[in-house]
């Protein structure tokens, strides 16, 4: 291209001409497959949707991580109640497990206290979810799930040149807005040459506990339309449940009884 830097770290474009710069895994790591997790904008869910897949997995017997690279808002820590912190020798640094069995790496679970805010630039925060692959002891993992922060900045497209990302699942709500920008998500995932295994609808409904009805608290979902377009699967449509949200507040999420994307999980990671 005649208007190349040659910077490949801060390029989406797919040319011939582009470095590898895929980032070394840890050498006392093995990680069969990388699912992240994505979303046009904040607020949707995608945490959540992270930790219950990562659930629903482990308990069907995977061996799990769970990479937090919402540096700047990370909250995988406290769905699973983990206050712990991090540890490392000269091997790494070693994921913290959840009591299921999940290893996280979290930037919460390095700060000397799990309030205090993130206030770096953007090369140094990509910098830092490099070294969460680089850096971090993994061990074996079958699935390693990144919890990626929200829109399409440089954080993931660091994850999608650093990391061998087998796949993306996006997260969504019901408002058009939502919608619109999801998919200019997808389309960054498909300049990346990721492919996309579905989408999740967070909020798509509020099911009362005493009738039985179902209401669209935030309006029609136009969602069916919006995977039609883009080709994409609707994976799982999620209802605004006030027990789900209470146990990612607490910290229990694993062990809910009834996991709403067990089935998802079941069908992806078999």
């Amino acid at each position: 291209m005649s208007d190349c830097t040659h910077d490949c770290s801060t390029c989406g474009e797919n040319c011939s001409e582009r470095q590898d710069l895929t980032a070394p895994l840890n050498p006392g790591s093995s990680i069969k497959h990388v699912i992240a997790v994505m979303s046009g904008k904040g607020g949707v869910g995608k945490s959540l949707v992270t930790s219950a897949l990562a659930s629903a997995a482990a308990k069907a017997g995977k061996k799990v991580g769970i990479l937090d690279a919402d540096i700047t808002g990370p909250s995988i820590p406290k769905a699973f109640g983990l206050h712990d912190r991090a540890v490392g020798d000269d091997a790494g640094i070693y994921p913290v497990p959840t009591p299921g069995g999940i290893k996280v790496m979290s930037l919460n679970l390095l700060t000397p206290d799990e309030t205090d805010p993130v206030v770096w630039r953007g090369p140094v925060i990509a910098g830092a979810v490099k070294q969460f692959w680089s850096d971090v002891v993994w061990g074996d993992i079958d699935y390693l799930f990144v919890d990626m922060p929200p829109g399409t900045g440089d954080v993931p497209l660091t994850v999608f040149q650093s990391l061998p990302v087998d796949g993306i699942i996006m997260v969504t709500s019901p408002q058009d807005l939502v919608s619109m920008i999801v998919t200019k998500a997808v389309k960054m995932a498909h300049m990346m040459s990721v492919p996309v295994l579905g989408i999740i609808e967070n909020y798509s409904y509020f099911k009362c506990p005493d009738c039985g009805k179902e209401h669209k608290i935030f309006g029609e979902s136009h969602l069916d339309e919006v995977a039609k377009s883009m080709n994409l699967n609707v994976l799982a449509r999620l209802p605004i449940d006030p027990a789900l949200a209470a146990a990612c507040d607490e910290g229990t999420l694993e062990s809910l009884a009834d996991n709403p994307l067990a089935d998802v999980a079941a069908k992806l990671f078999n």
